[in-house]
């Protein structure tokens, strides 16, 4: 009973080894991303279309539902500057932003997402984040943070504009320059420089001081607050409100009543596929960052388990009056590099972001929204990484066409466009190149037990025996392919009297593939050509057991590709194993440059 309970409570295994030591760690890093939060949870509110103080409430009861069933000890979850784009780009054409439907829309959204992760737990279907291969969500992410940088500039600039693709945007702002207004564009560009400035110089300016390099980077993350607090008092005594620069406003003091969101089914129904793609990439997102960081101290996370902890925590959001969230990265990483030890920590925060709606939302009235836009871009920023579509390209041209086409969706039509645009190509580009498997003819390497590609190595061939070996699983879309170019080969060595076909990357055969190979075998057999196998992996065997395939083909199945040339053509076979072995035709592939696709690396 203890155990269920533990495996579905992460937070009984290390409450039992709490002690002073790890809270105070969890305690000063709480203290460093609650200031870190702050400013990032207003301006994610502000970009997902909603009130800024929506992002305050999204960051306390989601922090709390980590903290219970989440098995990672430093992921911070909370907005993040992906996920709220997907919010607006889903809600934007149904209500106005920031009015009471819109609200709704966007706990009902939470909602559905939280019942979407914890469905998938409930079934086991992590894996389908699988289908989002990395290139595609890296693309999807630096194409996201250049189309939010460019919404956020009409804040800097103090202009209207209105677009949810890139061409428009920048429409839209290029002709609003005439209007910029002066004043707001003197506190956005301002914040935009001090931020860069803490992020990229601050830190090794304090050490240069003589300041400890942990401390430094712990001061350097308040950045974000002190840009606040400098704006907030610049438009207060400068009175930039009344010359016509944006503020928050009033902001509502105390903690969110706890409510469900109205629940429209017909609304549910539209909102359900932008529920699911929230749900799969910020479950790939946090699993990611959760992975990455619980390596570096030889820890370890249940992704299944996380599908429940963020499920919890949206539904967490969507009772708190908050929005879809996630783990993020930056704030994960400042909590990692902070000393968290345990969840806690998350939980700590929550109380920080709780104790600010009590008591500190009066100051955030003379907030500017241009604060809020500086912050959002400078963090949005450091996630484009146009240099990795280059290195993808260098190493697979297939992989590198999923993240452009993901890229130009996002920026062209939209982030769900987008998005679903990269996984199909991935999808159609897989099935592409799996239908034509690469099949090689194999020989013995002098001097050794092992075998070669007739074409990269100097190796001995058999007369009577064509080696074949297939570097793929077989299923139904290249099954044909294979049907044909079996029977081209054994054109092209009439000598031959066995094929052995090598299967040491055959991980399936499915039934297409084994209705091909009977066709196979009676083609050889009117041939005068015997089918064998050899190097089968035991899973494709015990299906193969399944069906009467192996008592009907008339061949034997070898256990090494050896055996096989030794049983079959043993003269030749010994021939070669007493040789001395000679100098391969081609480089070994393992050395080739990655400037070579995968196809040609293999041997």
């Amino acid at each position: 009973m203890k155990q269920a309970l533990a495996r579905y409570l992460p937070c009984l295994e290390w409450a039992k080894q709490y002690d002073r030591a790890a809270a105070a760690k969890d305690s000063l890093a709480a203290l460093i991303v609650t200031l870190m939060l702050i400013p990032q949870s207003l301006a994610y509110a502000m970009l997902a279309g909603l009130p800024p103080v929506t992002g305050l409430y999204a960051s306390i009861l989601p922090l709390l539902a980590y903290t219970l069933f989440g098995t990672s000890r430093t992921l911070a979850v909370g907005p993040v500057a992906v996920v709220s784009l997907m919010t607006a780009a889903a809600l934007g054409p149904l209500f106005a932003a920031g009015s009471a439907e819109y609200v709704s829309a966007a706990m009902l959204l939470a909602l559905l997402s939280g019942a979407l992760l914890l469905l998938m737990a409930a079934l086991r279907l992590g894996f389908l984040a699988n289908f989002l291969s990395h290139p595609v969500v890296s693309g999807f992410i630096s194409a996201s943070g250049i189309l939010i940088a460019l919404g956020q500039l009409k804040h800097i600039l103090g202009i209207q504009v209105h677009g949810e693709n890139a061409p428009t945007l920048l429409l839209g702002l290029l002709s609003g320059l005439p209007q910029v207004h002066l004043p707001t564009l003197a506190i956005g560009a301002g914040s935009l420089l001090f931020l860069w400035l803490v992020r990229s110089r601050v830190t090794g300016w304090l050490q240069a001081l003589g300041m400890d390099a942990r401390l430094a980077s712990n001061l350097s993350k308040i950045g974000p607050v002190i840009a606040l607090l400098l704006a907030i008092a610049a438009v207060s005594l400068l009175q930039l409100g009344e010359a016509g620069v944006r503020v928050v406003g009033e902001v509502p003091t105390g903690l969110p009543a706890l409510s469900l969101p109205s629940f429209n089914l017909a609304l549910a129904w539209q909102l359900m596929p932008a529920a699911l793609l929230i749900s799969l990439v910020g479950f790939v997102e946090s699993v990611s960052v959760a992975q990455t960081l619980a390596a570096k101290r030889r820890q370890r996370i249940e992704p299944n388990q996380e599908l429940v902890a963020l499920g919890g925590a949206n539904i967490a959001a969507a009772l708190g009056g908050g929005f879809p969230v996630t783990g993020g990265f930056a704030r994960s990483v400042v909590n990692f590099d902070a000393g968290a030890q345990t969840p806690l920590a998350g939980a700590l925060t929550a109380a920080g972001i709780a104790l600010t709606l009590l008591f500190f939302t009066p100051l955030f009235h003379n907030l500017p929204h241009a604060v809020l836009a500086a912050t959002i871009i400078v963090a949005v920023l450091s996630l484009v990484d146009l240099a990795a579509l280059k290195r993808t390209w260098r190493y697979s041209r297939q992989d590198a066409s999923a993240m452009a086409a993901t890229m130009l969706g996002v920026l062209l039509v939209g982030v769900e466009a987008g998005i679903l645009l990269g996984v199909g190509l991935s999808l159609l580009l897989f099935l592409w190149r799996t239908s034509q498997p690469h099949i090689a003819v194999v020989g013995q390497l002098p001097g050794s037990e092992h075998f070669r590609n007739v074409e990269r190595f100097a190796v001995i061939q058999s007369k009577k025996v064509l080696s074949v070996r297939v570097d793929e699983s077989l299923y139904f879309p290249n099954a044909r392919y294979l049907e044909d170019r079996i029977a081209a080969l054994v054109g092209q060595h009439p000598q031959a009297e066995h094929l052995v076909l090598m299967c040491p990357g055959v991980n399936l055969i499915d039934a297409s593939a084994l209705e091909s190979l009977e066709a196979i075998t009676v083609r050889l057999h009117a041939a005068g050509v015997q089918l064998h196998l050899s190097e089968v992996k035991g899973p494709v065997m015990d299906r193969l057991r399944r069906s009467d395939f192996l008592q009907h083909f008339g061949g034997r199945v070898f256990i090494s590709h050896y055996e096989a040339l030794l049983e079959l053509d043993p003269q030749t076979t010994e021939q070669a194993l007493k040789r001395q072995q000679g100098t391969p035709k081609l480089a070994n592939p393992l050395t080739h440059s990655l400037k070579e696709t995968h196809d040609e690396n293999r041997t």
